[in-house]
């Protein structure tokens, strides 16, 4: 007994400063942050074994769900968030019991949002990234789970890009996760950022529905300073379908989507500021927790990213370059999109530059 003691009594001391820090908002802020980071290292840390394993097991399209659930429910348990999910049979295949085959479109507050999103991840699902994310620690994560990488860095290389994705949407049912506001928007009142329009386009290309999702503003529970326990709402609406659309019918389909997403974030964020206010010109920059490892910064970049992988809107306002001859149309056979990994595209590099962006990530959904 004493010599349990004696092991715990270190402990019990190292403990004193975090027990303190939870009578403080600003404390709690801090000590939750750097707990939810160092959850985001963790599970990547292990995601590769993971992934390893399943690869071996003939799962690998089930790695992403895998790492996606224990993440929920190791940061979910240790920071106190409680997350329920309303209208989540809309993500469900009724044919296979999988993910339906969709573009997923979500609101996008700040990096907690990663949380909500492990919550109700489908079954077989893989991950769009930017191609330089491959040579991140991430990286072997990545690969093993049949990520997808997209090579940009103008819009002749972003629109050949989207076009790889719309290919791979229809020849193998892709489901594909994006946020529509292409940058992370956390404020007091629930309302959102006008959309991009990448995702329409790429809907309306492939022909799949959209599945808008939604999650409560968190004001409340998570902002600069403020880091607290709670119950955070996610709402799965009804697919809108895209049959028969074509561009001139996305500004008109852009609407629908942002008026049903912001009527629904509305009614689940009790707890909001119900007034609307103007966007913020700035987004404050929370303190950085990320540092306690480089695996936690690599995660933490991936998610609290400022814009999506998708390019912008002038890459479908302009005309493209006329093609040259490395800048052909790539075709792809269903057996050549079921290897190990997809790469990326590249493409020729005579288009107008486009914006960078930090590490940005789309999750899509595979269905077998």
């Amino acid at each position: 007994m004493a010599t349990l003691f004696n092991l715990l009594k270190p402990v019990a001391y190292a403990s004193l400063p975090f027990i303190a820090l939870q009578y403080s908002p600003h404390g709690r802020y801090y000590t939750r942050s750097a707990i939810y980071v160092g959850a985001l290292g963790f599970v990547a840390t292990i995601s590769a074994f993971l992934a390893a394993g399943l690869t071996l097991a003939n799962r690998r399209f089930d790695v992403n769900y895998v790492v996606a659930r224990t993440f929920h429910t190791i940061a979910g348990t240790l920071i106190g968030w409680r997350i329920e999910v309303e209208g989540e049979e809309w993500l469900r295949d009724a044919n296979d019991g999988g993910g339906r085959p969709a573009v997923l479109m979500c609101n996008h507050q700040s990096m907690i949002d990663i949380l909500p999103l492990a919550r109700i991840m489908p079954q077989r699902t893989s991950i769009m990234s930017k191609k330089s994310l491959q040579f991140t620690p991430l990286g072997p994560f990545m690969l093993m789970s049949g990520a997808i990488f997209i090579d940009r860095g103008n819009s002749a290389r972003a629109k050949r890009s989207l076009d790889a994705a719309v290919n791979v949407m229809r020849t193998l049912r892709v489901s594909l996760w994006m946020f529509p506001e292409g940058t992370r928007h956390n404020s007091p009142a629930p309302d959102l950022l006008p959309f991009k329009k990448g995702g329409f386009h790429l809907a309306v290309q492939s022909g799949l529905p959209i599945i808008p999702i939604v999650i409560e503003n968190y004001w409340h529970l998570y902002h600069k300073n403020t880091f607290e326990p709670g119950v955070v709402r996610v709402k799965v609406l009804p697919p809108v379908p895209t049959t028969g659309m074509t561009a001139e019918n996305v500004p008109a389909l852009i609407t629908l989507v942002r008026d049903q997403m912001l009527a629904a974030l509305i009614d689940i964020s009790p707890n909001a500021i119900k007034a609307p206010v103007p966007p913020p010109t700035t987004t404050p920059t929370p303190p950085n927790p990320a540092s306690l490892s480089s695996v936690a910064a690599v995660v933490s970049d991936v998610v609290d990213d400022h814009t999506t992988a998708m390019p912008e809107d002038r890459v479908f306002e302009s005309k493209p370059p006329a093609p040259t001859q490395t800048d052909l149309p790539v075709t792809m056979s269903k057996e050549s999109l079921t290897g190990s990994s997809f790469e990326g595209v590249s493409g020729s590099e005579n288009g107008a530059e486009t914006e960078e962006d930090d590490e940005g990530m789309i999750l899509v959904g595979r269905p077998t």
